[in-house]
């Protein structure tokens, strides 16, 4: 185990030792003045106001930011079973410093003050979640948002925040019936559809979503009871464009190595349950059981082609670049093509073997979480409190992919393309094969991949990992009151979760029995895709998870070393102590609230997996292998909060804080080679040993932050404005580098003189490693009003802006260039301008966020980095609400998501022309309503 206590650290928790002093003279001075200046008054009774849809939503929100002792930003519902959008990352996405990444169309995961999905906690109900993904990065499409009541965004922690990230948590909040108070059943619908239509045969371009809630108070208000159900069935379209990179010509000149365009057709369908128990007998006993679960599946259906171009390459006996019985040629680029500033961007390619494209992917996932929490008061000083909590997530995935040509390898037709790129980077063709044509276009192996292990080359390929999350957490609270003090109460807490996370890397090549070609049964067919937007007019079709189920192809399990060594399994056991006081008193005659305090986290992390390293072709050696570590960190943290004005506030808060590392980069799995002839080498950088994989005893992501706050609220706390500034000081940051490994007792075959005992068993490896940090800074400004302010005939419009600034700076390796953070785009403005009176109800709004370094899936469904152009998304919403009559209750609504059609699309080399990924979704509609009895 090791103890990190360095100079930083007892510095923060100086400064916060320092400031609780400071506060407890400054209330001191102002206590006699206090106590003099409190007169009794009678309460003045006043009409109950009750506001609902976008007002109510966003003065609730308001009253929830002013009154948390941490910075934060808060959602809340509209009404029982309304959140303000269909999905919860697009409502967090319009937050200020809240930045939304795009995944297939869709609103999954977010970055918090430029800090990517990594570096972000999610909570439900205050407990720590598991994931559906690889990593710790949560998707938030497994919730439905129809069953949250609100959405809390912490960017400052405080020591009672457990599960707290580097970037920030957030907070996903069920309904408590007995703070709801009313007795409340709701339906809603919503019909959705696409207006670029199914772009893939047998799919659809409409869904539909309905959620039923029910809230109830019983045994005279003692016991309260939340139900909900939500269904959703949601499809989603997409017109893709993907580039494998842009190699050099001959001639200097850059050009497109080869290209894989294909449509996207998906449809999401998701069930999730929600139930809450409350019961409070008395004043002393309150106790909450809560329960969610969601069952998640997602079916993707892509087809289209694949033209190898610059990178195609050639087959067979080539001595001349010619098409032959014995020669498949390598494309060719005509003279005559046209160059603009040195990118080819129109010409005529030969010899070109497409690979039509018929592809699937579905993943199924569930996702549990029970959490019960009980609190008794002992007596007027002391609470305690008890929380126990279980979540685990199942997924399993299909990634198929099946090829299809003219013929295999070096046999078949090949083709002749024209090309031309257009202003959006997207490679448009002309061809003269009919890629359709089930008599040319069969099942098979066109440019002989994979022939290493199926002979002749493989017709496809299937991914089918699983992952397994688990996570159980035990906590144990208490609360003093205290009295004559600066400090309110003082909190005391020890929390235990146990974590386990597992990944099962299955994979298969596929091939056709016995060689040759598969012609797609009949039965099997379906009508032809249409790429027109790409000048190809259209391609065979199939049903791909038909055919590979149907025994006409076979699968062969992938034997090589990569795939074993993708298999892990990774446990933390975290147990935290925390100390928090709570300032509730004056300073110098000024209100402050706030807190102090410190968390004690000590980790105990293993991981096991397996060691391989490809023998020969199709053949692997593994070991199993496992490894891991022990730490402590102390995490102090504070806030202060001064109402220097009337509903005027200067917030100051100081805190150091932790990410743990991405899960895939704490496996003890890794590929490894060696190289019989460098055994009798003592030269590390010349050692047999070598390769690559994860590192079990990798440390946290740590950070030192400081953030500043003002906000000003008005017009009865219906509006407010904040400028707010924060800087991280990353203390270390996680990168790959050559780090020495101890190969002892790996095996290396039978001894012999050509197979000697090495005279090292140490080498080299690539494996991530906790190197130097950086710094993260930001401004953050905000505004909330409604323009009834400026003139009385503005009653019911009213607007919310934000905009933020960001910028970073990091150097894990001295040795490189310092690089910005994945997922942050300096420049992140959002707009929302409404309308809601007598009943109406409009919206619209607008997100912008500036070019980024985003995570997509590479090649394998891999993980890679890739820089994303910068976007502007905008929504808008119409509705109705009968407020008396027989219709009571009843409100309609129409929305429209992506208003203006924004593309997402990478690019490489800083520069916007060399398109990797080009994807148009079109546009979202819906129409619903909502009935609340």
């Amino acid at each position: 185990m090791s103890l990190r206590l360095n100079r930083r650290v007892r510095l923060l928790s100086g400064a916060a030792v320092g400031a609780a002093a400071f506060v407890a003279v400054g209330a001191a001075q102002a206590q006699t003045a206090t106590t003099g200046q409190q007169a009794d008054q009678a309460p003045t009774e006043v009409g109950e106001i009750v506001v609902t849809g976008i007002r109510r939503s966003i003065e609730a929100s308001i009253s929830a930011k002013a009154n948390n002792t941490s910075i934060v930003e808060v959602i809340s519902a509209e009404d029982i079973g309304k959140l303000p959008d269909v999905s919860i990352a697009e409502s967090l996405a319009r937050l200020p410093g809240v930045t939304m990444q795009r995944l297939d169309g869709r609103s999954q995961q977010i970055s918090i003050r430029g800090l990517g999905p990594d570096f972000t906690t999610a909570l439900l109900n205050g407990r720590e979640l598991v994931t559906t993904g690889d990593n710790r990065g949560v998707e938030f499409d497994q919730f439905p948002s129809e069953l949250l009541g609100s959405v809390v965004v912490y960017k400052t922690p405080d020591a009672a925040l457990l599960g707290q990230g580097l970037a920030g948590s957030v907070d996903l909040r069920t309904v408590r019936p007995l703070a709801y108070g009313r007795q409340a059943i709701a339906v809603n619908y919503r019909h959705e559809w696409n207006d670029i239509g199914a772009l893939n045969s047998g799919t659809t371009d409409s869904g539909d979503r309905y959620t039923v809630s029910y809230i109830d108070q019983f045994m005279d208000g003692a016991l309260g009871v939340a139900l909900g159900y939500a269904h959703m069935s949601s499809p989603y379209q997409s017109e893709r464009f993907n580039a494998w990179g842009y190699p050099t010509y001959s001639d200097g000149n850059l050009l497109t190595g080869g290209v894989k365009p294909y449509v996207m057709s998906s449809e999401l369908e998701r069930d999730g349950y929600m139930g809450v128990l409350e019961w409070r007998p008395n004043d002393r006993i309150h106790s909450t059981i809560d329960a969610f679960y969601s069952e998640f599946k997602n079916t993707q259906v892509l087809r289209g082609i694949e033209f190898p171009l610059a990178w195609g390459g050639s087959s067979g006996d080539c001595t001349v670049n010619v098409a032959s019985p014995v020669c498949r040629p390598a494309p060719s680029l005509r003279p005559g093509y046209t160059v603009e500033d040195g990118l080819i961007v129109a010409g005529t390619w030969d010899n070109i073997k497409g690979v039509v494209r018929n592809d699937l992917n579905k993943r199924d996932s569930n996702i549990t979480a029970l959490g019960w929490n009980t609190e008794f008061v002992a007596n007027d000083d002391w609470t305690l409190g008890l929380d126990l909590s279980y979540s685990k997530v199942e997924r399993n995935d299909i990634i198929l992919e099946t090829n299809a040509g003219t013929g295999r390898n070096i046999n078949g037709a090949l083709d002749t393309l024209g090309f031309e790129l257009t202003d959006d980077g997207v490679t448009r063709f002309n061809s003269r094969l009919d890629y359709a044509d089930a008599s040319l276009i069969r099942i098979t192996s066109a440019q002989g991949w994979g022939s290493d292990v199926i002979p002749g080359g493989q017709v496809g390929y299937m991914n089918t990992p699983s992952i397994e999350d688990e996570l159980k957490a035990a906590r144990i609270t208490a609360n003093r009151t205290l009295h004559q003090s600066p400090f309110s109460s003082i909190d005391f807490g020890l929390n235990y979760t146990e974590r386990n996370k597992s990944f099962v890397n299955d994979q298969y090549y596929i091939g056709v029995p016995g060689g040759g070609d598969l012609f797609v049964p009949s039965e099997y067919l379906l009508a032809p895709t249409d790429l027109g937007y790409l000048g190809i007019s259209q391609v065979l079709s199939y049903d791909a998870l038909g055919v590979v189920n149907s025994g006409l192809l076979s699968r062969v399990r992938n034997p090589n070393a990569d795939v074993a060594a993708g298999n892990w399994e990774v446990t933390e056991k975290v147990s935290t102590a925390y100390i928090r006081a709570n300032i509730d008193h004056e300073l110098f005659g000024m209100p402050l609230t706030g807190n102090v305090g410190m968390q004690f986290v000590y980790t105990d992390q293993s991981s096991s997996g397996f060691s391989a390293r490809q023998v020969g072709p199709g053949v692997a050696e593994t070991i199993a292998v496992n490894g891991g570590a022990e730490y402590l960190e102390i995490l102090p943290s504070s806030n202060f909060i001064l109402e220097v004005g009337d509903d005027l506030f200067a917030r100051f808060a100081i805190s150091r804080t932790l990410a743990r590392p991405r899960m895939d980069d704490m496996r003890a799995s890794r590929n490894y080679s060696y190289n019989t002839s460098l055994a009798q080498s003592t030269d590390i950088n010349r050692s047999p040993w070598g390769g690559g994989g994860g590192n079990p005893e990798l440390r946290p992501y740590i950070a030192d932050v400081a953030d500043l706050s003002f906000e000003k609220y008005f017009a009865n706390r219906r509006g407010y404005v904040s400028l707010a500034g924060f800087y991280k000081h990353l203390e270390s940051y996680v990168y790959n580098r050559n780090q020495i490994f101890d190969f002892s007792g790996y095996p290396i075959g039978v001894i012999s003189p050509t197979n000697p005992e090495p005279a090292l068993r140490q080498g080299l490896v690539g494996a991530p490693d906790n190197g130097d940090g950086g710094w993260i800074k930001g401004l953050e400004f905000s505004v909330s009003a409604p323009f009834d302010l400026f003139h009385p005939a503005l009653e019911g419009f009213g607007g919310v802006f934000s905009a933020s600034a960001t910028d970073s700076e990091v150097q894990p390796d001295p040795t490189q260039a310092p690089t910005t953070l994945p997922g942050l785009s300096e420049t992140v403005v959002n707009g929302t301008l409404y309308y809601e009176r007598y009943g109406f109800q409009a919206r619209v709004s607008g997100r912008y966020r500036s070019d980024f370094l985003g995570e997509v899936a590479g090649f394998g469904n891999g993980r890679t980095l890739r820089s994303v152009a910068a976007e502007t998304v905008v929504d808008a919403q119409i509705g109705y609400e009968f407020q008396s009559g027989p219709l009571e209750g009843l409100s309609i609504l129409a929305q429209v998501n992506n208003l203006t059609d924004e593309p997402f699309k990478t690019f490489q080399n800083g520069d916007e022309r060399q398109t990797i990924d080009y994807q148009s979704y079109g546009r979202t509609f819906a129409v619903g309503m909502n009935y609340r009895f």
